[in-house]
């Protein structure tokens, strides 16, 4: 993978080189993950229950996640884990962010839209992101400051970037589901960003955020979401030049919900969906 000017010498050097170990690691974890969630879609044994919130989990989900926490144990014993599935264990600066399934009602029908994200963050902030569909072929990552680039390993990577369409109505935009919206009291805010933009898909999920950040998509937005869900896609975004905040305007995942652009639209998106006070 190509390493910026700037990361090679200087005070950003031995963070980059520590970063690259990190990252070169979650491309084997998701490696892992690959092999089990391939070897588990379609099969006609699949065992699916659900969770409280009346989402599905199957037992690749559960049994990527334990894999990659297996792994993690061994080659990063003092790092914290937090994972959809399981309880988060550890503490301290640095850590992995694991979505083992993302997209696993995609999954459990055979549709072959779905991924493995995997993060770290380090102070709070993504530092490392890999987002791996191998049932679409594809892989895309990040580091921070080193760039986002899509491939299928290291080895093989191109770089990738954001488009630099500059208004809304040239724009087109992905999402995952108008019901979320609804319930988030923003219904009719995106009805109309919808009907201003040029062209709107439900890719969904991931998806949505890794077809922005290689500039086929340019606004990419989600109310609800749960930092497992964007911590990878974050930093893939802002690695290709895009911008991620909650509705707010704070960058990064922690917030309740993604909003994702090339960032030439970012300010208008948000000004769109934003809830409108009532001063009565």
């Amino acid at each position: 993978m190509p390493v910026p000017d700037a990361a090679r010498t200087g005070p950003n050097a031995a963070l980059h080189r520590g970063l690259t170990d990190d990252l070169r690691l979650a491309h084997l974890l998701a490696d892992d993950a690959d092999s089990i969630t391939m070897s588990r879609f379609k099969s006609l044994d699949l065992h699916v229950t659900s969770k409280p919130d009346l989402t599905p989990v199957s037992d690749a989900d559960t049994a990527a996640e334990q894999a990659i926490r297996r792994t993690l144990g061994r080659a990063r014993p003092r790092d914290a884990v937090h994972g959809e599935e399981m309880a988060d264990t550890g503490w301290g600066p640095r850590r992995w962010v694991i979505d083992p399934i993302d997209g696993t009602k995609n999954f459990v029908r055979g549709v072959p839209v779905w991924g493995t994200l995997i993060a770290l963050m380090i102070y709070d902030e993504p530092a490392v992101g890999v987002v791996s569909a191998p049932a679409l072929g594809r892989r895309w990552w990040a580091s921070l400051g080193g760039g986002a680039y899509a491939g299928k390993s290291l080895m093989s990577a191109t770089a990738i970037h954001v488009s630099n369409v500059a208004s809304i109505e040239d724009a087109s935009l992905s999402y995952a589901s108008i019901s979320a919206w609804v319930e988030s009291h923003q219904g009719q805010q995106f009805v109309d960003l919808l009907r201003r933009c040029w062209r709107t898909r439900a890719y969904g999920d991931f998806w949505s955020y890794m077809l922005l950040a290689e500039g086929a998509v340019d606004i990419a937005c989600e109310p609800e979401l749960a930092l497992h869900d964007m911590a990878a896609c974050s930093v893939i975004v802002t690695e290709a030049g895009g911008k991620f905040t909650d509705l707010d305007g704070h960058p990064g995942p922690l917030g309740t919900g993604g909003y994702a652009t090339n960032g030439r639209l970012h300010d208008a998106v948000l000004q769109q969906l934003a809830l409108e006070v009532d001063d009565s």
